[in-house]
């Protein structure tokens, strides 16, 4: 089954609306990772709903969605860019055990120390131009719910979302107020009762219907009595960007001084990329090169079992 983002409009109405099918590249997600039931489940609707709103922006670059967790979830992070090209994954505290049930509370605010970030990555940044960063705390008991709040508060638009992931398949709804065209009061109410007439159906999507329905099916159950302006779809898809030249810009950042010692002590450098498994390996040569040259010499493995 391809993966597909399909956005329709109200025709009648100042709705906007997508839906997203992730298959393809949610399993190529889980397949480089081993991850309880419940962390499965936010992830893949964080996924989701990373491929909705990027979906809306006009924005050539990455937005990157991150949840920091004081549980035993310490971080999930999703990216995707223009293209709706995707890769995710989440930072476990070490010898977490997590129920299959267990709530977004339970598993990244245990503490009330939670915080939801969108950062916007352009890839044609200015002269010191740096990327745009909204930190909120967590508010809200979903995924679904924490982006509606920050939607509200940051971008002042009413948004609704329902999502859904199993070990299958994630696939989520979108439905946005578009912006206030002003007038009489008369056009403003009518403008609300649409929205919450939008709202309203989309209400009656159950999390199991949603995960077993196509797009196209769910959008006739949901709207066959509405006129809807539907677009020509895209194509969401897995791919990690990582590279060898971005492993060792990282270590110089650590500095010279703390990957000397690291390499002292352990004699060479292993390390895997969290997103796509890519392992990458740096020997003494290799570390000093990264103080004296340009760039990173080319050259990778395959994934293997070490980790960092």
């Amino acid at each position: 089954m391809t993966d597909t983002l399909q956005k329709f409009m109200f025709e009648h109405a100042g709705v906007r609306g997508e839906m997203v099918e992730l298959n393809d590249t949610w399993q190529q997600t889980l397949a480089r990772h081993t991850y309880p039931r419940a962390v499965q489940t936010i992830l893949g609707e964080l996924m989701a709903a990373s491929a909705l709103l990027t979906a809306n922006l006009k924005f050539n670059g990455t937005m990157i969605m991150q949840i920091h967790g004081d549980g035993p979830v310490k971080l999930l992070v999703v990216e995707c860019d223009a293209e709706l090209k995707m890769r995710a994954t989440a930072k476990l505290s070490e010898h977490a055990d997590i129920a299959d049930h267990a709530t977004l509370s339970d598993l990244i605010h245990a503490h009330g120390q939670g915080r939801f970030v969108i950062t916007l990555d352009p890839n044609d940044k200015m002269p010191g131009q740096q990327a745009y960063q909204g930190i909120v705390p967590l508010d809200g008991d979903s995924i679904a719910t924490v982006i509606e709040n920050y939607m509200q508060r940051s971008e002042q638009l009413d948004t609704k979302l329902w999502l859904a992931a199993d070990a299958q398949v994630s696939r989520g709804m979108l439905l946005q107020k578009l912006p206030k065209t002003g007038g009489a009061e008369a056009q403003v109410e009518d403008e609300t009762e649409a929205w919450n007439h939008a709202v309203m159906l989309g209400d009656t999507l159950k999390q199991e219907e949603l995960l077993s329905t196509d797009i196209a099916t769910l959008m006739h159950r949901l709207f066959w009595e509405e006129t809807l302006r539907v677009f020509d779809p895209l194509y969401p898809q897995f791919q990690c960007n990582c590279t060898r030249e971005k492993v060792g810009n990282m270590l110089k950042m650590l500095g010279e001084d703390e990957v000397r010692t690291a390499i002292t002590e352990l004699g060479k450098l292993d390390i895997n990329c969290d997103f796509c498994g890519k392992h990458y390996g740096f020997d003494p040569v290799d570390c000093a090169q990264l103080f004296v040259a340009p760039t990173v010499a080319e050259g990778t493995q395959a994934p293997a079992e070490i980790k960092h």
